[in-house]
Parts: C-alpha cells; structure tokens; sequence
C-alpha cells in the first residue's frame, strides 16, 4: 500500500512558484508514495471557535481535516510573505490542531519545503511554519528541508520539476517523509 502524502501549499496564486514545487512533488513522487495536493484552502474561512462546533464546521474545513486525517503524513509548501508564513497555511495548521489534543495534525508527520523570491528561499516562513505545526501536535521532520532562494529568477522560465538539482533535493524530503509515515503506521 502506498504511502499518503497531503500537499498544503501557502500561495493560493495558480502559477506560484510554491505551487509549481507541489506539483513537482506530485510528479517525481516514489512508486510507493502517493503525492496529492489539497485544493480549496481558499474557501476555509478562518479559525473562529464559534463555528467550530459538532453540526456547524463549515464544508471546506470538515474537508480539509478529512484529508488530513486520511494521509500518513503532510507537506507543507510555504513562500515568504512579509517575512513570515502566509495566512492561509496559518489559518489552515488552526483548523488542523482542534479539537486540541485530538486534531488531524496529532502524531502526523510533516515537512515543510517552499521557495522564495529573497537570498534564503523563504527560511523565516518555514521555520515559523515548523513551529506552528510543532504545537499543533505534528511530528515534524526538523532534517527533511528544501529552501530554494531567488525563485523569480531560478524558476523564471523552468519549471521546478525541470530542474534536476530541486528535483534531486524534493525526492530526497518524499523519501525520507514517507519513511517516517510507513514507521508510524
């Protein structure tokens, strides 16, 4: 049986280079590693505990803690903004980590990998993204990175799936993802 792997990316823009790295990971994914990306995080409104309550979770975000609960194990794709992890991934770890103690995170491992326009490929935003997943009870894989830095250049005419080093590094992360996800099963 293959290993499931949940694809959050942070950008909701279609042609984002944090997107084009999450449809890389689909592509190059092992034989034994199904890679899906969620789509919809857009319409997850945010956290707000007073709907979140048995009979009123909104659709979107019963779905996304569905698939979340299905998969053996996230990535999370996660561009800069302003220094930090973008809104919609934030939003999206809050509604993972309820009910607290029990959420779709809980025990779930999770890489966190993205690209930047800056010199360091978005560092601030993952480590901010680590932590947040971190606290909402995820097993996060600290070794398993991919920060790629000047993405408006790197990526201007390749795709990430074209680049053979990206391609090299982000088989690497499944790989090693994949195995934490087959060890906790």
């Amino acid at each position: 049986m293959a290993v499931r792997i949940l694809t959050l990316v942070g950008s909701l823009r279609s042609g984002s280079h944090n997107r084009r790295l999450a449809e890389a990971a689909v592509h190059i994914a092992p034989e034994h590693v199904e890679v899906s990306l969620f789509e919809g995080l857009d319409t997850v409104p945010f956290y707000n505990e007073d709907i979140d309550a048995e009979g009123s979770v909104p659709a979107a975000a019963a779905r996304l803690r569905e698939a979340t609960a299905e998969a053996d194990a996230l990535l999370l794709v996660s561009p800069e903004y302003n220094g930090t992890i973008p809104a919609v991934l934030k939003n999206a770890i809050d509604w993972l980590s309820r009910p607290y103690g029990a959420g779709a995170l809980n025990g779930k491992p999770v890489a966190v990998v993205g690209t930047a326009f800056g010199q360091y490929g978005g560092v601030w935003a993952q480590d901010e993204a680590r932590k947040a997943v971190r606290i909402a009870g995820a097993e996060v894989a600290e070794d398993l990175t991919l920060s790629i830095p000047s993405s408006v250049v790197r990526f201007a005419e390749l795709h990430p799936v074209d680049d053979p080093e990206v391609t090299e590094k982000l088989s690497g992360v499944l790989e090693g993802l994949a195995s934490r996800a087959a060890a906790t099963v």
